[in-house]
Formats: structure tokens, sequence, C-alpha cells
């Protein structure tokens, strides 16, 4: 690696360390970039207007629907959707297993199926002869493993943001003897899914277009070059 390139490395790594022009708190970070802030406001923009579209189409659904219906394509509807739940429990087998960071997401997913499934297959089959084993199904097989899959999902993420977070010192911080008042600073230290913000990298990462992530991807390829020239 030439001298050039590892002053290269070392001024994209401190580019990484530092700051924005004119920031002070480093939860607002995506507050000073223009994109950045076009796109939140248009994720929130959406996300209000999806809100009274869906209200007033519930208002409208409610007066109209019929309360008896035949519905068509009943075998094709409900294999499908098993096939795709299938689909769903052997992705999440397979991030498991390969210990993938998408294994969050098919958690949620699966679990969403699941209560799905039970929703309407017991709203489907009152007044049936078939209401018995729906309920059984939905309360000892879909309603739990829902339960696990969101349980676990959430685990993964709050490791995931607190793996992403800087410990404090505390054992330093604290007098000798005081292993009350660590065990309570580390409790207070530890995240939230509630109360930590979507901010700085995190936040850029979850839209395109971030110069963060091009920054880190440059110096990720410099130190690649470093390393394979050694």
């Amino acid at each position: 690696m030439s001298p050039a390139e590892r002053r290269a490395l070392a001024r994209l790594l401190a580019e990484l360390d530092e700051p924005s022009p004119g920031e002070q708190d480093p939860p607002d970070l995506y507050l000073n970039d223009p994109a950045l802030g076009r796109q939140r406001r248009l994720v929130l923009l959406i996300s209000a207007a999806s809100c009274v579209i869906l209200a007033g189409w519930i208002v409208l659904l409610a007066a109209t629907l019929p309360h008896h219906f035949n519905a068509h394509h009943w075998r094709a509807l409900w294999v499908n959707f098993d096939v795709i739940l299938l689909a769903a429990f052997a992705a999440t087998a397979w991030a498991t297993w390969r210990k993938r960071q998408v294994l969050i997401l098919l958690l949620m997913l699966t679990g969403t199926m699941l209560c799905c499934d039970a929703w309407f297959d017991v709203g489907t089959s009152l007044a049936s002869n078939g209401i018995w084993i729906s309920a059984v199904t939905a309360v000892f097989a879909e309603l739990p493993l829902a339960f696990l899959a969101f349980t676990g999902a959430r685990r993964l993420l709050k490791a995931t943001v607190e793996a992403g977070m800087p410990a404090p010192a505390i054992a330093g911080e604290q007098p000798a003897g005081s292993w009350r008042a660590a065990e309570g600073a580390d409790r207070a230290w530890r995240p939230s899914l509630r109360r930590t913000p979507l901010a700085g990298a995190g936040l850029e990462e979850a839209f395109p277009g971030s110069r963060v992530l091009e920054r880190a991807e440059r110096a990720r390829q410099l130190a690649a070059r470093g390393t394979g020239a050694k």
C-alpha cells in the first residue's frame, strides 16, 4: 500500500468519525442532509395520507359489504396462501441456519402471515362445523408461533441496536465497591426500541444515496487493497 493510498484511507476514516459541519448532536445527523430530510418528509406524507384514505375505505366497506358472499377459487386461495407461508418458514429456517441479518424481516413476515391465517381461518369458519378445528389451530399453533416469531425479531433487533452503541466505561466511573450504582448505570444504558431514535448512519442506511455509506465503501476498498499488497 503506497503512502498516498494510506493517507487517503486515513482521511476517509477521519471523515467517517467526524460529525457533519454544524452538527451538535450525533442523533440529529440526518437533519443536516437535505436529501434525507426530503425522503423522510415523503415517507411521513405517504403514511399520513394512507391512514386517511384507509379510514375512509373502512367506513365505506362497513356500509356497503354484504353479510354473505359466495367466494370463487376458494381452494386455490388457501392453497396458495399456505404455499407462501411454507416458503416463509423455509426462508426463516435458512436465515437462522446461515445467521443472516434478514432473519429479522423474515420473522416479522412469518409472524404476520400466521396472524392473518388465524384471523381469516376463524372468521370464515364462524357458524360452521369447522369452527372448533380453526379455533384450536389458531390458539395452540398459529398464534403461539406468531408470538415466538415476533419475540425473536424483537430480541434480534434489540441486539443489533445494542451492538451498534458504544458501552460506557462503567467500571472506571464508579468507586470501588459501588456495584449497585454500576448495575443501575448499566441498566440505564441498555437500548430501548421505543426510545432509540432513527438517526445517524442507521437512518442513512434505510435510504438510498447515502454519503456515509459511499465513504465507508471507499474505505473498505482501500483497506482491502492495502491488505492484498502486504
